[in-house]
Formats: structure tokens, C-alpha cells, sequence
């Protein structure tokens, strides 16, 4: 497992939830200034200083309810708000998109284009906002200095570290299937034609050396596709052309933002069946994650009224009937158990607990809260 796998993750996946978003606001006709907001706040949030300090730590990942979580709470830093069947249909289409272009990288070194990719589309999401703009170039600065001087073998282990994160998850998106890229069981189609990995040749020949290294002899054979060499490499500098088309906004073009599930349910990660074991581990992931959302800086609207929700599906209809069919191993449950005799840990839970209540809400006691997380996070 690769410890330099995060950033990336969280990148590639948030870029994919604004392509979403963006679409969703404009299929909407939400008001191009309320619009905007939601994007900028967003924005701001996913690349607050503090929280991408410890996002770039050298650490292992978490686990998906944890990585959930944390999208969850990004996803409602603005006025926006999703009810938790869209929610699940933003994350479903986030995760399956990048889970393709993982898969599609010619090379495990482009999936750092794949991130550029990402980055450029935010860039030009808050073009107009220079303080927003300038936090996103140095995020950018951060990945060139971290990823471009690691090998071919580190991409490697990212590229395996990603494809076990995403191995379980088979959510048929309605893109996919219309491109015929991915089957009905969600499983993807890759492609036996079209470019080789920069650096490398086309295949169909066979060279036999002699013992001095020599070519003494060469066999032409059928490549069993229709390969042929990439000209040029993608640009791994602030700007440039990528060459990569992988992880470029496909909801550009107007297409309904559609996902359906698998046939069997077993085969979607979103509906395994959770373990209940406690987790020895869990106390050190909940240390993380704390670190992490400590840092995000979610702005809550002054004005309750201004708020307005984004539907994922066609119709509001729709939408509930996806929540009352929603299997019961996605509800995020949570048990009252002493996990731990830790006070301090407890207040500082509570603290970060504490940005979750709405508005409103009941607010449990200080204890109970960071209690309550523990377990929670006892089961992921």
C-alpha cells in the first residue's frame, strides 16, 4: 500500500464531484450568482490550508465510510444542500468515474495527468476569484514537487493502492453504458487499440539477441488490436497540454447525470455488507480523520431561507424512492459506547462533532458526542 495515495484520491474525486455538481446547478436553473457560490465555497473549503496539510502527510487511506464522510460534509460546505439518495448517486458517480480513468492509464505515471487534468478544470472554475484561485495553483505547486520526482515503481504502487480501494465497486452510470464502455454487471470494457504508454513501442515484433547481444533474428506478429505510438507526452508542469483527455469534464456536453445499480446487490461496495468487528485500528484512522476535518473550514449559511437542495435524479419522485429503497448497510448508524477513558480525546471530538449539528438541532452533551464517533468509527 502506497502512503502517498490520498492526495490523489481526494483530488481526482473532488474534481469529479464539481463536474457533477456544476452540471446538476445548471440543469437546475439555479441563479448564476447562487450557483457560483456553491462552487467557490466548495472550492475553498476542499483546498483550505490547514486541512491540505494533513492531507499530503505520508499516511495510509482511509476507509470508504471514513472517505464518505469527509465528501459528506464537503459536499454541504455552501448553501447547497442534497438529501442522502442524491448523496449516495453524487458518490456512486464519483468514485466509478475515476475508478475508469484509473483503469484506462495508459501508465501509472499518467494518472498524475488524470489529477492535472482535475486541477485545470478547477482553475477554471474560480478564474474570477484570484484568493480562491491562488489556493488551487498551490495545491498544484504541492502535487509537481511531491509526485513528479517519485518513480515509475512508486506510480505503481499508487495505481495498485487505488484499484483495491475501487476493486468492489460495480455501479453501472448510464455515460458508461451509453459509450459502451462499461458492461451490465459494471464491470469496465478495456480497450485493445488506440495509443501505447508514451516511451514504449507498438506491439508485433519479436527480437531474439545472441549471447554477445546481437539481433540475430526478428518475428512479426498479429498485436491483436489496432496500437499505435503516442507522438508527444503530457505536460506535467502548472500549465500545458496534458495529451491525456482522462479526467477532462465528459458532463460538459449536455447528458443526463443517470446511475443505476447492479443487478445483484453483492456486487456493489456501496451494499457489502458491513463487519461489525470492532476495529483495532479504528481509534488511529478516527485520529486522522479528526486531524483532517479539523481543518475544514465549513461555512454555514447566516441565512437558513437561502439555502436550496439539488436533485441527482430526474424527478423529486424519483429521488424518494431511491432513499426508501436504500439498503439498511448504508445507514450511518451510530451506537452510545464508552470506547475510551481518553477526556481530552473526547472534548476535542466533541469540538469537531460539534460543526455537525444543524442548525436547530438538539445538541447531545459534550461526552456522549465524541462517544458516539468513536463508534461509529469503530465500524468502518
Amino acid at each position: 500500500m502506497s502512503t502517498r495515495t490520498l492526495p490523489l484520491l481526494f483530488i481526482n474525486l473532488g474534481g469529479e464531484m464539481l463536474y457533477i455538481l456544476d452540471q446538476r446547478l445548471r440543469a437546475q436553473n439555479i441563479p448564476a450568482d447562487k450557483a457560483k457560490k456553491v462552487m467557490n465555497d466548495i472550492i475553498t473549503t476542499m483546498f483550505n490550508k490547514n486541512f491540505l496539510e494533513e492531507l499530503f502527510k505520508p499516511q495510509e487511506l482511509y476507509s470508504k465510510k471514513a472517505l464518505r464522510t469527509v465528501f459528506d460534509r464537503l459536499a454541504h460546505a455552501s448553501i447547497m444542500r442534497l438529501n442522502q439518495a442524491s448523496m449516495d448517486k453524487l458518490y456512486d458517480l464519483m468514485t466509478m468515474a475515476f475508478k475508469y480513468q484509473v483503469l484506462l492509464c495508459p501508465r501509472p505515471k499518467d494518472i498524475l495527468l488524470v489529477s492535472f487534468n482535475h486541477m485545470d478544470a478547477i482553475r477554471d472554475f474560480v478564474k474570477d476569484t484570484p484568493s480562491i484561485l491562488s489556493q488551487v495553483d498551490e495545491t498544484n505547486k504541492q502535487l509537481i514537487e511531491i509526485y513528479t520526482a517519485l518513480s515509475g515503481g512508486e506510480f505503481q504502487l499508487i495505481r495498485q493502492t487505488l484499484l483495491i480501494f475501487f476493486q468492489d465497486m460495480h455501479i453501472r452510470v448510464s455515460i458508461f453504458l451509453k459509450d459502451k464502455v462499461q458492461n451490465s454487471n459494471g464491470r469496465f470494457v478495456l480497450p485493445t487499440s488506440g495509443p501505447v504508454p508514451y516511451g514504449t513501442q507498438t506491439p508485433g515484433l519479436i527480437r531474439m539477441f545472441s549471447c554477445v547481444g546481437e539481433e540475430v533474428k526478428r518475428l512479426q506478429f498479429q498485436g491483436g488490436g489496432n496500437y499505435n505510438a503516442s507522438l508527444r507526452e503530457g505536460s506535467f508542469e502548472m500549465y500545458g497540454d496534458r495529451v491525456l483527455k482522462l479526467g477532462t469534464n465528459m458532463y460538459s456536453v449536455s447528458r443526463p447525470v443517470e446511475t443505476h445499480m447492479s443487478g445483484t446487490s453483492k456486487n456493489s461496495s456501496q451494499h457489502t455488507k458491513v463487519n461489525t468487528t470492532p476495529n483495532p485500528l479504528a481509534k488511529e484512522e478516527l485520529n486522522m480523520l479528526a486531524r483532517l476535518m479539523g481543518g475544514l473550514e465549513v461555512q454555514k449559511p447566516t441565512n437558513i431561507d437561502s439555502g436550496f437542495r439539488v436533485n441527482l435524479f430526474a424527478t423529486d419522485e424519483e429521488e424518494e424512492e431511491a432513499f426508501i429503497s436504500r439498503p439498511d448497510d448504508l445507514s450511518y448508524e451510530v451506537l452510545t459506547i464508552q470506547a475510551t477513558k481518553d477526556k481530552q480525546t473526547n472534548a476535542e471530538l466533541a469540538k469537531i462533532m460539534g460543526e455537525f449539528v444543524e442548525a436547530g438541532e438538539t445538541t447531545p452533551s459534550s461526552s456522549s458526542k465524541g462517544d458516539d464517533l468513536l463508534a461509529m468509527m469503530d465500524g468502518l
